[in-house]
């Protein structure tokens, strides 16, 4: 990648972003310049600074050899605007405390990127104007931080607004046109058939605006996955949609694909572990793809007392294992071996027992439940003659193996 020079204040860097057609370059409030390899940005996991308990970065680094975190995230004001916050209440212009973690994580030979969205809250590009106001907003970011790299995670709710995402799919061309050598990743949600129709409208968008970033990146989860190998089918599924979409290669689409998982228990009940992992990051390094990332580092702990996937925690990830397991994966796909450790054990969960099979002609109400596919499903809702996991949006939650 190459470096973002320092010769422009903060003020002078977001008027030329503004214009959206004049090449810029950053400095950021600590004086940092240097840039990571485009592989650890492709490789940093998600950490919220300001929420769910936030880990310590240092101490991370020490105990992995870690370089890289995709802070999360920045969002519209709660109360409307086109100014960039985190997580809809911190303003970026005065934030001190997530650039203190920068700071620090810098001093050790680090580095971030940030990622803009997220499942939920008001997005910069629904309450932005247009392509180029919501560039200006986010250009006020990488310009604060100093950034090598930004992550759009384009989801639930805002990838249903077309004008929304025309918006974010315009601001980030603008940000790459501004900002030479930004790594630019894309994060959507990930189905089975690789991503659903909303997610190929935002590749279809991208298309239309002539836009390619780093990688387009699907999250494999909450969607009825079942380990590892599900979610190496949704990406190699994806693939195909990449080649249809874009008139690439088999090859060329993995060099701009990318993985994002969930360490542990998924918020639908999906458990991936550490082998889990490992199964995904051999796919991703022997098909040469450009990303490996999960949500998230504030997750990478065991839950205390050890819960056995018992719950979905935003601290802790619900599965045996030492602090900072999954963060040695993202190590790995950097192609830098993590400080040798003793290996923790991956658990054989008990067997669950299948509740009665579902049937196609059999009324169920919130509550219910069954089994289908030696999986136990729960009705969310009033549902008759709709098979569980047929739909990733459908009546049917997965409650696992059976």
């Amino acid at each position: 990648m190459r470096r973002l020079q320092a010769c422009l204040g903060a003020a002078a860097a977001v008027t030329l972003a503004a214009a959206g057609t004049t090449a810029l370059v950053t400095a950021n409030a600590s004086g940092a310049t240097s840039a990571l390899s485009n592989r650890w940005y492709a490789a940093a996991p998600y950490l919220m600074p300001l929420d769910n308990d936030p880990p310590d970065p240092a101490a991370i680094m020490d105990a992995t050899g870690l370089k890289a975190f995709q802070l999360a995230f920045v969002l519209a004001p709660n109360g409307g605007g086109c100014s960039p916050t985190w997580g809809g209440t911190a303003s970026v212009a005065s934030d001190t405390a997530v650039q203190s973690m920068i700071n620090a994580i810098r001093a050790k030979g680090g580095d971030v990127s940030v990622s803009i969205g997220g499942y939920g809250g008001t997005k910069l590009g629904q309450t932005c104007a247009d392509a180029a106001s919501t560039a200006a907003a986010y250009q006020q970011v990488v310009t604060k931080y100093g950034l090598h790299a930004i992550d759009f995670d384009l989801e639930e709710p805002e990838y249903e607004n077309t004008a929304a995402i025309k918006n974010e799919i315009g601001a980030a061309k603008i940000l790459q046109q501004n900002n030479p050598g930004l790594y630019v990743s894309v994060t959507t949600a990930g189905t089975a058939d690789g991503t659903g129709w909303f997610g190929k409208q935002m590749l279809l968008e991208a298309k239309s605006q002539g836009f390619t970033p780093n990688n387009f990146s699907i999250m494999p989860f909450d969607g009825g996955f079942n380990g590892g190998s599900s979610q190496t089918s949704a990406l190699t599924n994806f693939n195909s949609i990449l080649q249809s979409t874009f008139g690439w290669d088999q090859a060329t689409a993995y060099a701009h694909e990318g993985f994002s998982g969930m360490n542990g228990r998924s918020d639908t009940g999906e458990i991936f572990t550490q082998s889990d992992f490992q199964t995904v990051l051999d796919y991703a390094t022997s098909h040469n793809m450009d990303r490996f990332t999960f949500w998230s580092l504030n997750r990478d702990r065991q839950c205390t007392p050890p819960d056995n996937g018992g719950r979905t925690s935003g601290t802790c990830s619900s599965v045996t294992q030492s602090s900072w397991d999954f963060a040695k994966y993202s190590v790995k796909f950097a192609g830098v071996t993590p400080p040798t450790t003793t290996p923790t054990p991956t658990p054989t969960p008990p067997p669950t027992s299948c509740k009665t099979a579902w049937s196609s002609t059999a009324v169920y109400t919130a509550g219910d439940e069954v089994s289908y596919g030696k999986h136990n499903w729960k009705a969310k809702w009033w549902t008759q003659n709709e098979v569980p996991g047929a739909s990733e949006w459908g009546p049917w939650q997965d409650e696992g193996a059976c």
